[in-house]
């Protein structure tokens, strides 16, 4: 599915590289009519080349000069008869003008992002992407949650150097890959209510596995930092989630993926990052991206859109915020 890879490559290239007065003619050449695109709140979605070109995407490359992006795994993949290519990275620019109310700070900025793109017949039909908002107006001297419980460190690319699957896979990698994830993510379902050891994660992670969480949560290095700083907290907040309907689940080689919208459902019945239990049930859009090391997991990328969630429980983190920095 090269093929796919490299039209989503294109795509991106050529907004890059759009004009004002070209954006539109751009995004029509490689987006279908009707193409849906999903973004993080308080973007959300638009559909059609037009609207993706004039509501979503021009004000952030307008905000961001010399924009650029990086990625640090790109893979494809069949899901439910559809084509999928998902990536994973940052975008850097020069904030030098506002965006979605954040004030522009005029410095070069990092804004974290995962993409999964559905290609029919060499268009794109359907698109969902999250930002982390959160760490990007960290950037901005603006804090929406509490410092994070685990590592404020940059997120690395894969330790393996080999996230951009432009190569040839082993037979059985994929599949080997995906049973993995599966079975792990059936051990979640283990959790006898009290004991995380109950899940028995260890059948499934290396000694030294690194889970890369969004602002608000963090790095987590190890079994135990992972349990400790986001595992533990979370099951406590939502002690009944469950999966929801994934929009995408494959895998290439020793890396998978899967985004749903929401793809985690549970009700808010503990303190979460600083705010008290609400009693609402809320659904949670989320990506996840996996990179196998021989026969257990090692690292796991993960983005989740807390303004949606926060928003779901009655908060709006980011107008809050700016009310307090206004006042």
């Amino acid at each position: 599915m090269q093929q796919e890879k490299q039209i989503l490559r294109r795509f991106h290239s050529a907004l890059l590289e759009a004009s004002a007065e070209s954006l539109v003619v751009t995004a029509r050449k490689y987006l279908s009519e009707n193409c849906l695109w999903h973004g993080p709140h308080p973007i959300n979605a638009t559909r059609g080349p037009d609207a993706f070109a004039q509501q979503t995407w021009a004000p952030m490359a307008g905000a961001l000069d010399k924009l650029q992006r990086h990625e640090d795994i790109l893979i494809s993949g069949a899901w439910r008869n559809a084509t999928w290519v998902a990536s994973t990275g940052h975008y850097h620019g020069l904030f030098h003008r506002d965006w979605l109310g954040i004030p522009a700070n005029g410095k070069r900025l990092s804004l974290r992002f995962g993409e999964f793109a559905r290609i029919e017949n060499n268009v794109i039909c359907e698109v969902r992407v999250l930002y982390d908002l959160v760490s990007f107006c960290r950037q901005c001297g603006i804090d929406l949650l509490p410092p994070d419980s685990g590592s404020a460190a940059a997120i690395p690319p894969p330790a393996t150097g080999d996230g951009i699957v432009d190569y040839a896979v082993e037979p059985g990698d994929s599949e080997a890959t995906l049973r993995l994830v599966d079975d792990m993510i059936d051990g979640l379902l283990e959790f006898d209510g009290e004991r995380l050891d109950s899940m028995r994660m260890e059948r499934f992670w290396t000694g030294d596995m690194r889970w890369y969480g969004p602002a608000g949560i963090g790095t987590t290095h190890g079994l135990g930092g992972f349990q400790t700083d986001h595992q533990g907290p979370f099951l406590e907040a939502f002690p009944d989630r469950i999966a929801g309907p994934h929009t995408a689940l494959f895998a290439e080689g020793n890396y998978v993926c899967v985004t749903g919208w929401p793809s985690v459902i549970g009700t808010h019945s503990g303190e979460y990052l600083g705010h008290a239990a609400t009693g609402t049930r809320v659904g949670m859009r989320v990506m996840d991206f996996w990179r196998r090391e021989h026969q257990l997991l090692a690292e796991n990328w993960v983005l989740i859109d807390m303004l949606d969630l926060f928003l779901q429980m009655g908060v709006d983190l980011l107008s809050n915020a700016l009310d307090k920095r206004n006042i």
